[in-house]
């Protein structure tokens, strides 16, 4: 038994961890943190990341602060189980670009006994839950809701605000498309926005 994030774990029973938030929260930093951990405890780490995301690398997991870990990219959410055989712990990041065979296919991983961690976004740019995430979030044993900083207040922002045009629900970026918002300012941000039209 081991103890992360003040809870309690035993290294025989499988748990779902979701770690959520807006864009520059610290997602990806804090799953690498957890599978560096784990493996750190000689524990067999998979992780595994959308095939679209090639923001930082082709195959491995990027944070913001350019903290990088080995991964597999997959196109869909089904591959993890056929490339998890045998693991202790399964990293995913970037969940809320897989589909809804997600959150089923994390649940068997738990039943089997893996530790699952899962880190996405919870929410799209438009304010609204993110692809398999709610249902991620509910199924959860562990959630950690990570915040970036506000861009225009300082305040503790949990909104993505889109600052390009582009209505495209996925639309890969960075700082130049990017920045996390507090509510105040995301509303205010999106009324100008809007106005502009």
């Amino acid at each position: 038994m081991f103890i992360e994030n003040n809870q309690h774990y035993s290294g025989t029973k499988g748990i779902i961890e979701v770690v959520c938030g807006s864009m520059f929260s610290g997602k990806t930093e804090e799953l690498i943190r957890r599978v560096t951990r784990a493996r750190i405890a000689n524990q067999k780490v998979e992780i595994f990341k959308p095939e679209l995301d090639k923001r930082y690398d082709k195959e491995d997991v990027v944070s913001h602060n350019k903290n990088a870990i080995t991964s597999t990219p997959i196109e869909n959410a089904s591959q993890i189980l056929l490339l998890s055989n045998g693991a202790d712990v399964v990293g995913i990041d970037e969940a809320q670009f897989f589909g809804d065979d997600l959150p089923d296919i994390c649940n068997q991983l738990a039943n089997n006994g893996v530790r699952v961690i899962i880190a996405g976004l919870d929410m799209d740019f438009q304010g609204n839950p993110f692809g398999p995430m709610p249902k991620l979030l509910a199924i959860a044993d562990f959630v950690t809701k990570v915040h970036a900083i506000c861009m225009n207040c300082g305040s503790l922002a949990q909104f993505s605000f889109r600052k390009i045009k582009n209505n495209n629900k996925v639309l890969l970026g960075e700082t130049e498309s990017y920045q996390p918002l507090c509510r105040k300012c995301y509303m205010e941000s999106i009324k100008k926005q809007n106005t502009k039209k």
